[in-house]
């Protein structure tokens, strides 16, 4: 919708549309299609009004909760914490017709990048020929040199290919970049649609909005087929949880059910790679990288990477291992690329472009240079290679008009002296498409992501719609998200429903497969840890809770009952990290309002929540979403001068903990992930019963008392002693009972159950040693009576679980980052 220059105004729509200025863009160049996308615009506002009950501010509010809900998060470059996914509930609507002839100009566009991919790593003709300067690619730093030669043998250089579009006044769209190393937004388009389609009810399929699932595993079945084997294993890599993307990674990961995967958990073995799992190294036959080149092997490119894999180049060079898209690929993406893309289409396909880019002129060529030079009030200019230069510190286009004299003259005088650095581009004036802003329908400046990926036969599939990107201001449109920026669903509508489209099958079916896949031996550390954490937390919120009041006399703040074992107890939060000694000396209200809010110690609520979190985010596409959304939530906040408030928060977090504990029973599919996180709780568990029994045990029946409430056993002693709390029947219920799911020994048979279900690297049938010594322990606790289970006995207990934990570790998980390890265990 063009704020410029209008082509074609249509009938306004009424109600929220009233007195926004609606032209409908490309009238002029698709003629009579431009009505049915005015009538649709109209159909969809009118729509969302009736869902918001006539508010823009309460359909938004809808929108935003689903965004919520389906874990949308994005990181600003230099922001250590995720922000909230900025949705507007107004899609931006394209035609069928006017996406046609984009979707012809994106498969043209991929054909030649494909191509000149293959020649630039290839023969290299179009420089021999004078086609293009050698400069332009070899100048390039991302230009891989010892690739040369080493093409795919079985597939293509690109599987999917990402381009920044951007809509003139008059509807004419051109590139704005290509986007060939990393498809970033693909994730989010579908996300987008996904939380739309929870907001708008029907109106996608009322408007003949095209569904976006086809192409998803359309670009699946792509990767699958340059495999050598029937049925390939396909990971995405990851540079980590703090990579900008990396919520949207893991959410491709969960949705194409990929393996998401980080360096360190692959390894080359004889030019083939392998994830490490629990059950040993599994071939993986297809990388989808989401890092740079010269990341992926320190041996061969940057031995400073830390995020790459030993010998990668090798296993791909050799044809182990298919890599999407193409290591070196990303040459192309370079501003300076854009200036000779119109020349080399023609050269090469025989053809004009039919998606035009900005005008873009090279200043390594004398006559571009001098141009630039000339006219640089009227054009932006931007580094040729993507890297800052003199006179332009950062990446993105900066135009002329806005330098001051000193700048202008310095950039002129870099210019000079090294003209192939630089770039100069026209400054594009972007259609507009309407927003919902602080609950009023404004027009935002905005360029469209487009996704074209390659089908198993070799041929392209473009993303019918995608990633809408609305800026805060004028500015200069850039492809990153900042702050202010908001994101639209694409729809692209047909004027008549398109029939049922069935959902993509394969030719044959896979054979039946049980289980919850492969499981990477840093993910089940994650989860062992994320275990432990998340009942940690519970404990101290227990602790805390018996503090403020007890759960059978009600929830007044009672500091009487939990009378004189509150230095008990507050010692427990001493040793658990929660709080420091001095805080422990205080009344109960400052030692629980300290346990509940304490970041500065690792055993505090809010900073274990935090833990979890960290060690959740590498997990994000393993857990289900109503999970996710749990996890995710914040405290509430808690007033330390209010006995009722921290009582309220600790109730909250009670039920926060029970939840997390009902969705993993009753929806975690038993698999080893479920295992690991299992584990990671009940010897966190047994290690808290073991700690407080230790304080608690040997005293009289108030401390009895609480001891029963912190491991829920109050109900069922009273039900089976007619007598108050005594201190061998309580032990034996909370210690040794292997009916009672808080007792010690449950655990422990819980924690055997799990190791035994676990796959093991033996071939004679021996025992594993974290079984071997999970089922000692248990033995010992069998032949145990309630008067063996003192203090010193239980120190001992406590001590095993820490050896217990040490040889999981050893067999499991990822053994060179110690120090993490470590770290970890003095935490808990």
């Amino acid at each position: 919708m063009p704020s410029d220059q209008p082509v074609s105004t249509m009938e306004r729509p009424s109600g929220w549309l009233e007195g926004y200025p609606v032209e409908v863009a490309g009238g002029d160049l698709y003629g009579d299609a431009a009505q049915p996308v005015a009538s649709c615009w109209k159909a969809v506002a009118e729509g969302l009004a009736a869902i918001s009950d006539g508010g823009p501010s309460a359909v938004q509010d809808v929108a935003a909760r689903h965004a919520a809900d389906l874990g949308l998060a994005f990181r600003v470059t230099g922001d250590e914490d995720e922000r909230a996914w900025p949705l507007t509930a107004m899609p931006l609507i394209v035609g069928a017709a006017e996406w046609a002839q984009v979707e012809r100009g994106l498969i043209q566009r991929a054909t030649l990048l494909e191509r000149l991919a293959a020649d630039i790593y290839g023969p290299q003709r179009l420089v021999r020929d004078g086609h293009l300067p050698a400069a332009v690619v070899a100048g390039s730093p991302f230009f891989v040199r010892k690739i040369l030669g080493h093409g795919p043998r079985r597939g293509h250089f690109i599987h999917v290919y990402s381009v920044d579009l951007a809509r003139g006044a008059r509807g004419q769209w051109r590139v704005l970049q290509d986007r060939v190393r990393l498809a970033s937004g693909v994730g989010y388009a579908l996300e987008n649609r996904l939380a739309m389609s929870r907001t708008a009810g029907n109106l996608l399929v009322d408007n003949h909005a095209r569904r976006l699932a086809e192409f998803f595993a359309r670009m699946r079945d792509g990767m699958a087929a340059s495999c050598e084997r029937d049925l390939p294993r396909i990971a995405l890599l990851t540079p980590g949880r703090f990579n900008q993307t990396y919520a949207e990674q893991a959410h491709l990961a969960r949705y194409l059910g990929l393996p998401l995967v980080e360096g360190r958990d692959l390894s080359v073995i004889d030019n083939r790679l392998y994830v490490g799992t629990i059950a040993g190294p599994k071939r993986v036959d297809a990388l989808w990288r989401w890092i740079n080149t010269t990341s992926l092997d320190p041996l061969s490119f940057d031995a400073r990477s830390q995020i790459g894999v030993a010998n990668l180049f090798e296993a791909w060079a050799s044809g182990g291992v298919e890599m999407a898209n193409w290591p070196g690929t990303e040459v192309l993406e370079s501003p300076a690329f854009a200036a000779f893309m119109p020349r080399l289409c023609k050269v090469m396909l025989g053809e004009d472009p039919i998606l035009p880019n900005i005008a873009t002129w090279w200043c390594g060529q004398a006559a571009e240079s001098a141009t630039v030079a000339d006219r640089l009030d009227e054009l932006a200019l931007l580094p040729a290679f993507g890297m800052p230069v003199e006179g332009l510190p950062g990446r993105q286009p900066v135009a002329g008009t806005d330098l001051s004299a000193d700048e202008r003259k310095d950039l002129l005088e870099a210019l000079r002296r090294r003209p192939m650095d630089y770039c100069g581009q026209e400054i594009v004036h972007l259609s507009t498409t309407p927003a919902i802003i602080d609950g009023q329908i404004v027009p935002r400046p905005f360029t469209v992501r487009a996704f074209v990926a390659r089908a198993a036969d070799g041929s392209w599939t473009v993303m019918p719609g995608g990633f809408a990107r609305l800026s805060s201001s004028t500015a200069m449109p850039t492809s990153l998200m900042g702050a202010g920026d908001l994101s639209a669903d694409v729809w692209v509508v047909d004027e008549r429903p398109a029939g049922h489209i069935a959902a993509p099958r394969q030719v044959e079916e896979p054979p039946i497969s049980r289980g919850g896949g492969i499981l990477a031996s840093q993910a089940a550390d994650n989860l062992y840890w994320f275990g432990r954490y998340n009942e940690r937390a519970e404990t101290v919120v227990r602790i805390v809770r018996t503090l403020l009041g007890s759960s059978m006399e009600g929830d007044n703040f009672i500091e009487a009952q939990a009378g004189g074992v509150l230095p008990e107890l507050a010692h427990l939060l001493v040793h658990f990290g929660a709080i420091d000694q001095a805080t422990g000396r205080m009344g109960a209200a400052f030692v629980s309002a300290k346990a509940l809010t304490e970041t500065r110690l690792p055993g505090g609520v809010a900073a274990l929540m935090r833990q979890r979190m960290q060690v959740g985010m590498s997990l994000r596409e393993r857990f289900a979403r109503d999970f996710w959304r749990i996890v995710s939530r914040p405290m509430p906040s808690i007033d330390a001068s209010r006995p009722q408030s921290m009582l309220s928060s600790a109730r909250w977090l009670t039920e926060h903990f029970s939840a997390l504990a009902g969705l993993v029973s009753e929806n975690m599919v038993r698999s080893a992930a479920w295992r690991f996180l299992q584990i990671g709780q009940r010897i966190e568990r047994a290690q808290a019963i073991c700690q407080v029994a230790g304080k608690l045990g040997d005293g009289e029946g108030d401390a009895l008392g609480v001891l029963l409430d912190l491991c829920d056993s109050q109900i069922i002693y009273r039900s089976r002693y007619l007598t108050g709390p005594m201190t061998n029947p309580v032990r034996d219920l909370v210690l040794l009972d292997p009916d009672n799911p808080r007792a010690l020994q449950y655990q422990v048979a819980q924690i055997v159950s799990h190791l035994a279900a676990l796959p093991s690297l033996r071939d004679d049938n021996i025992p594993e040693p974290p079984l071997r010594a999970a089922r000692a322990l248990m033995g010992d606790l069998q032949a145990s009576l309630a008067t063996d289970m003192t203090p010193h006995r239980l120190q001992e207990i406590c001590g095993q679980l820490n050896e217990l934990s040490d040889e999981i570790s050893t067999r499991y998980f990822l053994q060179f980052d110690r120090e993490e390890a470590e770290r970890r265990t003095r935490l808990l």
